[in-house]
């Protein structure tokens, strides 16, 4: 299998709550100020229990497939 320059990189993003870079991060909203921001499984527990402002936008992948 032929690697390409693009396929070698790796995409890395922190979770916005601990910093932690994980493979797999949530998108949600989970505050009054009602901004978008990526959080680990961890901090995921955290901010979506018992929260009225809680909102799932979606799952990132440090892999994607093609």
């Amino acid at each position: 299998m032929l690697f390409t320059i693009k396929n070698m990189r790796s995409r890395q993003k922190p979770c916005a709550q601990c910093q932690q870079v994980e493979p797999v991060l949530y998108r949600v909203q989970h505050d009054e100020s009602g901004k978008w921001v990526f959080v680990c499984r961890r901090c995921w527990d955290e901010v979506s229990h018992n929260n009225p402002f809680y909102t799932y936008g979606g799952t990132w992948k440090a892999k994607k497939t093609e």
